[in-house]
């Protein structure tokens, strides 16, 4: 279970006690700095987002694959599958579903978050790193705390029309991942538009992909949005949603 950004681990543990009691393994986790994975001064803790992959993700993926003997799911929440593409072994992993995955350039966030998007990386994110120390997410109110470094690359991502792939020059390597994807992105995501989502998985040109593009009439419910999937109320969409995706995404 691949979180978001600044999203602790325990956001998810109601559902991944619901995935556990449908008979699958799970595994979750913090990102460095995030949640419960630091001693509670960012100022003294540093971390990338490159280094949530190659350290952080990569070892829960090693640990998954090298001591359960069964296939291996990457299952991930907004830029959990955004890093997909930067971890070895992704060959080894018999399907990534992804929820409410898609690039952060500015221009393509909805029209409401636009030029707020701008003046956050624009004129915010830069004096505030340096004074702080960290990004002060929660007393902000925008996405949460978030160590130096990983504030500062996520910026460069956002300033860039290719996100991360161009930003740092990944796109041979997104191409190459072959694992086959699921997505699923919901028309009220109060973050994403369509062209976010498409181009994100663009990018894993090599992947064989089934795209789902849901609305809350689909699941009679009065919104899903990009975070409330996970939310204990929405077990009536794990059900009906999430079971049979998960399904589909293992062998028979």
């Amino acid at each position: 279970m691949a979180p978001a950004m600044a999203v602790p681990q325990r956001y998810y543990h109601e559902f991944c006690q619901w995935l556990a009691q449908q008979g699958y393994h799970v595994l979750s986790f913090d990102y460095f700095g995030i949640g419960d994975s630091h001693g509670g001064n960012l100022r003294q803790v540093d971390s990338s987002i490159s280094d949530w992959a190659r350290y952080d993700a990569q070892t829960v993926l090693n640990y998954a694959l090298d001591n359960f003997k069964v296939p291996v799911v990457w299952f991930a929440h907004s830029i959990g599958g955004q890093l997909f593409g930067m971890l070895e072994r992704h060959d080894e992993v018999e399907r990534m579903v992804t929820v409410a995955t898609g690039t952060g350039f500015w221009r393509d966030t909805k029209p409401s978050l636009k030029y707020k998007s701008w003046v956050l990386w624009r004129g915010i994110v830069p004096w505030l790193l340096p004074l702080v120390g960290y990004f002060p997410g929660e007393r902000l109110g925008i996405v949460g705390n978030v160590p130096r470094s990983a504030m500062a690359q996520w910026r460069k991502w956002c300033l860039h029309p290719d996100y991360l792939v161009g930003a740092e020059d990944l796109y041979k390597r997104y191409a190459r991942v072959s694992t086959p994807i699921i997505s699923l992105a919901f028309s009220d995501d109060e973050l994403l538009t369509p062209r976010n989502i498409t181009a994100m998985h663009d990018f894993y040109a090599s992947a064989p992909q089934r795209r789902h593009f849901v609305t809350p009439e689909d699941l009679d419910v009065d919104a899903i949005r990009h975070f409330s999937l996970f939310r204990p109320r929405s077990q009536q969409v794990w059900e009906k949603l999430l079971a049979p995706q998960l399904s589909a995404a293992l062998p028979e």
